[in-house]
């Protein structure tokens, strides 16, 4: 059983983030799912970059760091959907004390001499994927390797970016659930 801090997409805490958490739930883990957008959730890619840009990336990060603060003591799993992920990565590179990070649908930048030692990573996302282009992708694979991740990388082909949701248009059933399927036997294994 693991831990687990869930974060929610551009598109704030939607049902279908409350559905990964219950999925999750039934697996064994305990599952923490903040709201970072403060109850604001929307509809479309646009609205989404928006309220980020609202709020702003030094804030969104504040407001992760403090969900994760009570919880971190426990070997916290780092777990997000596309922009949730980006800040999962984030705050899991910065515990030193991570157990796991989930990536599904997004990535984020390093900052050189980062170090992941042994941290076991795992991605999933569309290829292609507009927000994540396979030149970026092979990029952030590398400098997780040079920090000494443990990382593997699902690219599930011809499907949207956020394709585990069911509730947009990007979803596909069966890639979804196969993604699911890898991600249990990941955290199974932490």
């Amino acid at each position: 059983m693991a831990r687990i801090l869930l974060l929610h997409s551009m598109y704030g805490l939607r049902p279908a983030v409350h559905q990964a958490a219950d999925r999750l739930r039934a697996a064994g883990h305990d599952v923490h799912v903040p709201d970072l957008y403060d109850g604001r959730v929307v509809d479309t890619p646009e609205e989404g970059i928006a309220i980020k840009e609202e709020i702003g990336r030094d804030e969104l990060l504040k407001r992760a760091v403090a969900a994760a603060a009570p919880l971190s003591e426990d070997r916290l799993v780092y777990a997000g959907f596309s922009l949730g992920a980006a800040i999962a990565q984030n705050l899991a590179l910065g515990d030193e004390r991570s157990r796991g990070l989930l990536l599904m649908h997004g990535t984020s930048d390093m900052a050189d001499g980062v170090a992941a030692d042994d941290l076991p990573v795992q991605l999933h996302v569309a290829d292609p994927d507009t927000y994540e282009p396979a030149d970026w992708l092979n990029t952030w694979y590398l400098r997780m390797r040079r920090a000494r991740a443990d990382v593997e990388v699902f690219r599930y082909p011809g499907v949207g970016h956020l394709f585990t949701d069911p509730e947009l248009p990007d979803h596909d059933a069966e890639a979804a659930e196969r993604a699911w399927a890898i991600a249990l036997d990941f955290l199974a294994d932490l």
